[in-house]
């Protein structure tokens, strides 16, 4: 039995202006840099623009960096996640410490610090010349480091405050930025990134430390994964030279950048 011709030529129509309000829907719309950013006072800096997608994972903000969907923040509400019993065996802190053969006198920013997990093995690996930056955007993670140095009487970790866009470090004095399973949930991550190779000196590391994204068996959510291919590109919007990557790991990509030097 063949359908009449008006009864297609009306079902392809419904079809066709479903696929038009879905395509516009998902479109994804442009994203300037924060009114606060001062682009104009720094000429040689990327511009940085974002996508908005209406349609997106629900581990995601919606917002998308370079195609790459920004995940949304695991804070100290989860606690019990952040400082499970398992994390040291499944990441390995004592490793990837060793890998980078820290100096003991380096001034090093804990970006995205959270609890402190990282922050505490940092400072062991100092001696009284070194120091670590604690940078957060929760005033309760930070409020968490602060107690737990002064139970420890340390006199070496300053925590500070971050907004979205900028880690609030100081210019052209951190050796190394470590960011620890972090850096993928940045809301602003082309701004903060700038303002991260400010604060390196001449030479100074970048560390990513990021679940490897490129395996679909390692069981973290997906945006809360990156692959080493993404990272090289969004470290290089920010004027970052790709070190190395080193993949002792269990689940994570090391992956080193740097600020080049005058005679790079």
């Amino acid at each position: 039995m063949f359908l009449p011709f008006n009864f297609i030529r009306r079902r392809l129509g419904f079809v066709a202006i479903g696929v038009a309000t879905l395509w516009l829907w998902c479109a994804p719309v442009a994203i300037a840099a924060p009114t606060d950013w001062p682009t104009g006072d720094r000429p040689e800096a990327q511009i940085c623009t974002y996508d908005r997608r209406r349609f997106h994972r629900q581990t995601g903000i919606g917002k998308f960096y370079m195609g790459r969907e920004i995940a949304k923040v695991i804070g100290h509400q989860d606690l019990f996640w952040l400082e499970r019993p398992t994390r040291e065996a499944e990441e390995r802190p004592d490793v990837l410490l060793n890998l980078l053969k820290i100096s003991q006198d380096d001034a090093i920013a804990d970006l995205g610090a959270g609890t402190g997990f990282l922050t505490f093995r940092i400072l062991d690996r100092l001696n009284e010349d070194g120091r670590v930056y604690a940078v957060d955007v929760e005033p309760e993670s930070q409020d968490i480091i602060d107690f737990i140095a002064d139970d420890r009487g340390e006199t070496r970790v300053t925590t500070i405050l971050s907004t979205p866009d900028d880690p609030k470090l100081p210019e052209g004095a951190i050796d190394l930025v470590f960011m620890l399973d972090a850096y993928h949930e940045f809301e602003y991550p082309c701004e903060m990134m700038q303002h991260v190779a400010d604060s390196l000196v001449p030479g100074g590391r970048v560390v990513l430390v990021e679940y490897r994204r490129e395996n679909p068996l390692i069981a973290i959510k997906t945006l809360h994964k990156m692959t080493e291919r993404q990272a090289k590109k969004e470290m290089a919007a920010a004027g970052l030279r790709w070190v190395t990557t080193d993949e002792t790991l269990p689940s994570q990509h090391v992956m080193v950048f740097a600020r080049p030097t005058p005679g790079d």
